[in-house]
């Protein structure tokens, strides 16, 4: 298998390489080097330059927007995006459900839904994790009882990433308590702003607000909001991880670290030496640069058989992807910790930080850093934690 890029990928790679290097707005870029967050205005704001460019759903089908582009352009493209930096598109409408809406809605949905995803005029969250359902979702609980032409959905989802931001939220819901529990479960839309909708901030480690708890009461949702068969629902969350699980592995992501740890490192001096010289720091940087090449080779084959299988179904090796991906990611993020060293002490949310009450202790880029691991801890759990991805690898691929 020849996984070297042709002619033809390495010039789309410059063309895409300079165009991000033009069009990323200079605010927006040097929060990203910082290893700040984007805002919500940063990320719509990027959404719709890509939106004009033909490029904010590269992966899509052309007659939803899509590119036309092979999946190793496609992986070019985010790679690339990535490194500038720039911020990625809300995954949970690009790469969730969108493709959910576009593979197992109607026409109507479609219709309705796509062309505000791509242009980013719907803010969308993930309403799947439930106290008590997290690593087994299909025990999940908030139900939904069919009343005329609409549902009345009732319970709790939890962990909602950024649903103070969300216009939609789409949710796995039970529609069948008497089915077994994977046969039970349907997926509907639902509009944030339907009375009965409550959303609790959860503060997180790293002193952030980026995740909810989200709670249903008697919130009366169209019938025409359900996306394919009712009582099917956990087949699209299937195909739906399965996307995201795939673009978790955030290859660009732990390149653009690895440039910026290097960058640091040799600023900063232990014992009179650079960082960057001294030999035990050197090896565990190239340790982890050995991993990530072999992450990035991993995922090339995954997608050389993109081609090959339904348009409906998922590689199940985007569960090694999810694994070795976060790994890398907190193994990054600990070595940004070695060059920060004693200056992880005086500990300075993101929000502290952006305030700026005060200044930062020790050099200006020390104040994101520790934040930024404790945050990373995440990783290896959300998307589906690393013991249900190995679950996963041992029926599917092993055949345990």
């Amino acid at each position: 298998m020849d996984l070297s890029f042709t002619e033809d990928e390495l010039a789309f790679r410059n063309e895409i390489k300079t165009f991000f290097q033009a069009a990323v707005p200079a605010d927006t870029r040097e929060k990203l080097i910082a290893g700040m967050h984007p805002s919500k205005d940063d990320v719509a704001r990027w959404t719709r330059i890509l939106a004009e460019k033909g490029w904010s759903v590269p992966h899509w089908p052309v007659e939803y927007g899509g590119t036309g582009w092979s999946p190793v352009k496609q992986y070019i493209f985010t790679e690339e995006m990535s490194q500038t930096p720039a911020p990625a598109p809300l995954a949970f409408g690009v790469n969730m459900v969108g493709p959910v809406i576009y593979t197992f809605g109607n026409d109507v949905q479609k219709k309705r839904f796509l062309p505000r995803i791509v242009t980013l005029e719907d803010w969308w969250c993930q309403g799947f994790s439930e106290p008590g359902s997290g690593s087994d979702l299909a025990s999940l609980k908030t139900r939904a009882v069919r009343d005329g032409d609409h549902y009345l959905v009732n319970g709790q989802k939890t962990w909602t990433t950024l649903a103070q931001c969300a216009d939609w939220i789409f949710c796995l819901v039970r529609t069948d308590p008497t089915a077994k529990k994977q046969r039970g479960i349907s997926f509907l839309l639902i509009d944030m702003k339907s009375p009965g909708i409550t959303v609790r901030p959860i503060q997180m480690i790293d002193g952030g607000h980026e995740v909810n708890e989200v709670f249903f009461d008697d919130v009366r949702v169209p019938a025409e909001n359900l996306v394919g068969e009712e009582n099917r629902g956990w087949d699209y969350a299937k195909f739906l991880l399965g996307n995201e699980r795939f673009h978790i592995a955030c290859v660009g992501v732990s390149k653009e670290r690895i440039r910026r740890i290097k960058n640091l490192a040799s600023r900063v001096r232990f014992g009179g030496e650079r960082l960057s010289d001294q030999a035990d720091f050197r090896e565990k940087v190239t340790a982890v640069e050995i991993r990530l090449k072999a992450l990035e080779i991993t995922q090339l084959r995954v997608l050389t058989n993109e081609s090959k299988r339904q348009k409906d179904t998922q590689d199940p090796a985007s569960s090694i992807l999810k694994i070795k991906g976060a790994e890398i990611q907190q193994a990054t993020s600990e070595l940004l910790m070695d060059v920060v060293g004693p200056y992880a002490l005086p500990y300075q949310s993101e929000e502290d930080f952006d305030r700026r009450n005060e200044p930062p202790i020790g050099p200006d880029w020390a104040a994101t850093i520790a934040p930024a691991y404790f945050n990373t801890r995440k990783v290896s759990i959300y998307g589906g934690s690393d013991e249900i991805q190995k679950n996963i690898i041992a029926k599917a691929i092993l055949g345990l």
